[in-house]
């Protein structure tokens, strides 16, 4: 449950698909226990997105001057932080000690607040992505309320054939379509010996190569720990393809990359999702059936200046 959470609500990307949607969101998260400040409506959707570009930075701006918020959540991922990315007041954001929470798109958010203050933030949930779903997912709702409660937070991850590690480093990463369209930019905050996570979504394996071979060739890959995959689904194989498929582009990733390429992490557009602290220091050890990742030090709804 997520009892006497005070979460605030906020579209800095995609509008919801339907208004129903917003409902069903903030009922669900009434019905977990928490007190709910909506700052998105429907009825200021711009085009695709969750309101003009001032209209969407105001929304986060709200969020973080209200003193009874202790979470602020997206909406939903889709597209438009990189439009308002510039005129974000990250320091502000940080000040306010708020938890910011989303994925997908959102890892603009994440990456920019690491660059410009080394704040620590959560990829985790989104309303309507996570919470209107006919059925809760204990699974999701359990690992957003444990995580913000800490003060150490786990992830189990299963799957057959990763490498064995035992690595330590912080957390970092998202969505890889956000981190390439970063990369160069005065938003992208790769963490020294990190273990960096990834997901998307609709995007075909060689897609997934060739981001991740961006991201070797640009360097950001340097002296990390591993890289641990999340969910890669909703894409279509070819019949050109010729054997070429997911399994055949992590092989080549696995003998490419310098470092230890790890999949099962439950993370990405799936029904159950874990919430992974942006900057903890993570332990990350596996086996044969999978692995476990072990965060501390992050900020928590107990101690958020962390």
């Amino acid at each position: 449950m997520l009892n006497q959470i005070a979460i605030a609500i906020v579209a800095p990307s995609g509008s919801a698909l339907d208004d129903d949607a917003l409902a069903r969101g903030i009922a669900r998260l009434e019905q977990q226990g928490c007190t709910v400040h909506n700052y998105y409506q429907p009825a200021d959707k711009y085009q695709r997105f969750g309101g003009t570009d001032a209209g969407r930075l105001g929304q986060l701006e709200a969020a973080a001057r209200d003193p009874d918020v202790q979470v602020v959540m997206a909406l939903r991922g889709s597209y438009g932080l990189s439009r308002i990315l510039p005129r974000i007041d990250f320091r502000a954001m940080a000040d306010s000690g708020k938890l910011f929470v989303g994925y997908s798109d959102f890892t603009a958010f994440h990456m920019g607040l690491m660059a410009a203050t080394g704040r620590k933030s959560f990829a985790g949930p989104m309303v309507c992505a996570d919470l209107i779903r006919d059925e809760p997912v204990a699974y999701t709702l359990d690992q957003f309320s444990a995580c913000l409660r800490g003060p150490t937070h786990a992830v189990r991850g299963s799957a057959t054939g990763n490498p064995a590690v035992d690595v330590e480093g912080r957390l970092w990463g998202g969505n890889l379509a956000m981190l390439n369209h970063l990369l160069g930019t005065p938003y992208f905050a790769p963490i020294a010996g990190g273990i960096v996570f990834i997901e998307d979504i609709n995007e075909h394996p060689y897609r997934v190569e060739r981001m991740v071979l961006q991201l070797l060739y640009a360097g950001a890959l340097d002296g990390q720990r591993a890289l641990v995959l999340g969910d890669f689904s909703g894409y279509r194989l070819a019949p050109f393809d010729n054997g070429y498929d997911f399994d055949a582009m992590l092989a080549y990733l696995r003998a490419t990359l310098p470092i230890p390429v790890l999949t099962g992490l439950p993370f990405g557009h799936v029904k159950h999702h874990c919430t992974l602290p942006y900057g903890g220091l993570a332990r990350l050890t596996s086996d044969a059936e999978g692995f476990d990742l072990t965060v501390g030090d992050y900020p928590t709804l107990a101690q958020p200046y962390l």
